[in-house]
């Protein structure tokens, strides 16, 4: 029965928030504030549920608990077990996101019961001189980073980097950043909510109250040691996977179409093909789907012949 997967975006109002994500990809939202589209999700509470097909009023969980390798992947099942290990969104920042940062696997599961969160972003659009915070601008040591912290001095040690479409960043545990107002991308990261929050630009709700801040735990999770390598150059030949990033945790190429490309995944794993510009179709022997700018579709690893096609459309191909 499993066949490519797509799901009902679980739709998240923010403070920072904006309306890119109704404006440009049709979210079903009449909010003004709203910051993010969950697209593939295992996280408690906020779990994806299938929207095409024949599995369709499915969660992703019972899925994965069901079809167990089918789903995942042999080497994914055997180091997973029923544990999804991706969070899939996009993000619209119609103002700045607070400045943060994410524990490792091991911080993560010892404080959390939770994975770690290694991320990535893909550029969709960004307004005039719209910006991301990636690391610092030199090298910090703990003792700095405190004093600017305690001094409300924080930005004037952080690295800020006006972005284009298309720029991508590499974001590792333990690495300080943020999203700038104006920025509407895409985030690939592992499953995790876990986010320790170091500064909100002094910035309070409709009831005058300031967001939680989370400096005591917070400086645990720091790599000083880090060097500035977040920045992520990659090829755009057409029609074929072009390698993003591959790490421990997720494997992303780019992928621009303008033909018919026949996939065969060997990868033992589940791809994820989210769309950011254009739109393809994804077809099997038994079914048809396509998927616009700014959707998403699942292909469990047990369909291992595919074809994508599409006369212009860009997409981010994910594995693990």
């Amino acid at each position: 029965m499993l066949h490519p997967l797509k799901f009902q975006p679980i739709l998240k109002d923010k403070i920072w928030g904006g309306e890119k994500l109704n404006q440009y990809f049709n979210k079903n939202s009449n909010s003004k504030s709203l910051g993010e589209s969950w697209e593939v999700s295992t996280v408690p509470n906020d779990i994806s549920v299938v929207s095409n097909g024949e599995l369709s009023g499915h969660s992703l969980q019972d899925l994965v608990d069901k079809y167990k390798a089918d789903f995942l992947g042999e080497k994914n099942w055997k180091r997973f077990g029923n544990a999804f290990p991706l969070l899939i969104k996009f993000i619209d920042a119609k103002q700045d996101l607070s400045i943060q940062l994410h524990p490792n696997d091991e911080l993560a599961k010892k404080r959390h019961n939770s994975f770690g969160k290694t991320e990535m972003w893909y550029v969709m659009q960004a307004d005039k001189d719209a910006n991301l915070i990636v690391g610092f601008k030199g090298e910090v040591d703990k003792a700095t980073y405190l004093k600017h912290l305690e001094n409300n001095t924080l930005t004037e040690i952080l690295n800020f980097d006006k972005v284009k479409e298309g720029d991508t960043y590499f974001i590792e545990a333990g690495r300080v950043h943020a999203i700038g107002a104006g920025v509407l991308l895409a985030e690939i990261q592992q499953t995790s909510d876990v986010t320790y929050r170091v500064y909100d630009w002094d910035r309070v709700d409709d009831e005058g109250n300031a967001r939680e801040l989370h400096n005591d735990i917070a400086i645990d999770a720091f790599d000083f040691e880090m060097k500035n390598d977040f920045r992520v150059d990659y090829n755009t030949q057409k029609n074929t996977s072009n390698e993003m990033v591959s790490c421990p945790f997720f494997t992303t190429n780019f992928i621009e179409i303008d033909a018919d490309i026949e996939v065969n995944n060997t990868r033992d794993s589940f791809m994820i093909y989210m769309c950011v510009d254009g739109e393809v179709e994804v077809s099997t022997n038994a079914s048809s789907d396509k998927i616009f700018k700014g959707e998403t579709i699942l292909i469990p690893a047990s369909l291992k012949n595919f074809k994508l096609k599409s006369n212009y459309g860009k997409l981010l191909e994910v594995y693990v």
